[in-house]
């Protein structure tokens, strides 16, 4: 076990913990560690879900609501930053002097009770690429503990609890949350200008990757990526590089687009390893595959072992998700929130049997689509026609005088429709001739397609 903070160590002098918003998809894999760890789990949530239908299924009893006699009893309270300070158990919890811990200081306690701690870091790509290395493992039999920032198919959670010394942990930079944990390899898939709101210039973003690297003994990071490299300069530790440059040192040849998404042949110092067929469209997806391939490779499982995981690999929810077929249309979801993001996932869209692709995006963030505009209309040009949301707000107030309209002026056939459920009857009425629809952004525009769903029953 590694060394703890101070403030880690009330997780070793207390047996009974209380967790507020215990069914959110970053409280549960938490609360499913520390119930194999043995501690005695209370939680409150407003809403059901299917990750708090798991954690109800481990026995733990959870209040619907939240109300101060919750945490009575309780030797520690964990809430998520979606919390309210003025949140009823939090106020009885001070009154109580129950000491309290939000979600990404307990997580980064527990990172700190596992020996080999594999932290993925960057803009894009953490929640497949932290997908993709669980999948590796769990069907290599090398039991990981995971914590994942998107549901895994395969596992139907966002995170397991394993027997081994190894915990696989999605590490997001937003607020620089990830210098809570320990990494002892840190995965860098690359560095772009997201959240310049917190970081203010890219030299800062880049700084505090290479403080998350600089953590961990061995890093595998995108040896094409620029800013990757440069957040590595000073860092003393193994450094494995993995791109499409032939000078990594895992990198693809024979690159060819299967029916499912592209295969080619893992190569490294001119050998070939294994052939990797992929089953989750796009050339990003090659890359994070990669990603994958090299740390698991050197933690010793084999190279077909590897291949064979990915090949049943079909994408972590919300991640280029395929939802529904119709007679007229095929309906799928991503998360894609980033011009950089949108960009691949378009393009591994337009490259699929389809004819035409149409685009349902909900801009996130008054700063990011402000900052971001002339990038936004690039990306989304890709598509044929494009249903824009208003702009989720989120937790900003809109100081920058931006709008979905700004961006809906500036392309061909874009139209902007407030609510899920005028969207969900466009959609219906519009789409034809074997159209891929993909509705598409950070904040809740799924729901738009689930009431498609709903509908076409």
């Amino acid at each position: 076990m590694k060394t703890l903070r101070e403030e880690d160590k009330i997780i070793l002098n207390v047996k009974n913990i209380h967790m507020i918003g215990i069914g959110g998809s970053g409280m549960c894999p938490l609360a499913e560690i520390l119930h194999s760890k043995g501690y005695v789990l209370t939680g409150s949530d407003n809403n059901e879900s299917a990750p708090l239908k798991r954690v109800k299924n481990l026995g733990v009893k959870v209040s619907m609501g939240h109300s101060a006699e919750n945490v009575r009893g309780a030797e520690l309270v964990v809430y998520s930053a979606a919390i309210s300070k003025e949140n009823p158990e939090l106020l009885e919890a001070a009154r109580l002097n129950i000491p309290t811990m939000e979600r990404s200081h307990l997580l980064g306690a527990l990172t700190r009770l596992y020996d080999n701690v594999i932290g993925v870091c960057g803009t894009h790509g953490k929640t497949t690429v932290t997908s993709m290395i669980t999948q590796i493992l769990v069907l290599n039999k090398m039991e990981p503990t995971a914590v994942i920032g998107g549901l895994l198919p395969l596992i139907n959670s966002n995170g397991i609890t394993g027997n081994s010394d190894i915990m696989v942990c999605e590490s997001c930079e937003f607020v620089d949350t990830f210098l809570e944990l320990s990494p002892d390899i840190s995965v860098l898939l690359n560095i772009d200008n997201d959240h310049l709101d917190y970081f203010k210039t890219m030299d800062n973003l880049v700084a505090s990757f290479g403080k998350f690297v600089g953590m961990s003994k061995a890093c595998y990071y995108n040896g094409d990526d620029a800013l990757s490299k440069k957040a590595l300069n000073g860092f003393g530790g193994r450094v494995v590089s993995f791109g499409f440059a032939d000078k990594n040192d895992y990198y693809p040849e024979n690159i060819k687009n299967g029916k499912y998404g592209f295969c080619y042949d893992v190569m490294s110092g001119g050998k070939k390893l294994t052939t990797i067929e992929l089953h989750t469209p796009g050339k990003h997806n090659v890359l994070n595959s990669l990603a994958a391939f090299s740390v698991c490779y050197d933690l010793g499982v084999s190279a077909d072992g590897i291949a064979e995981a990915l090949k049943t690999f079909t994408g972590a929810g919300r991640r280029f998700e395929f939802l529904a077929r119709y007679d007229d249309f095929t309906l799928a979801d991503d998360y894609a929130h980033h011009p950089t993001e949108i960009k691949a996932t378009l393009t591994a869209a337009k490259d699929l049997d389809y004819n035409s692709v149409t685009v349902v995006f909900q801009p996130f963030t008054f700063s990011r689509t402000a900052l971001l505009k002339d990038e936004f209309i690039d990306a989304l040009s890709i598509a044929d026609r494009v249903v824009l949301t208003p702009i989720m707000g989120s937790r900003e107030v809109n100081t920058y005088g931006i709008s979905s309209e700004d961006i809906a002026e500036k392309l061909n056939n874009a139209v902007v429709i407030d609510g899920f459920s005028n969207i969900a009857e466009h959609i219906i009425n519009t789409a034809k001739n074997d159209e891929l629809v993909i509705t598409m952004g950070g904040g809740d525009i799924y729901k738009a397609a689930h009431i498609i769903m709903e509908e076409l029953k």
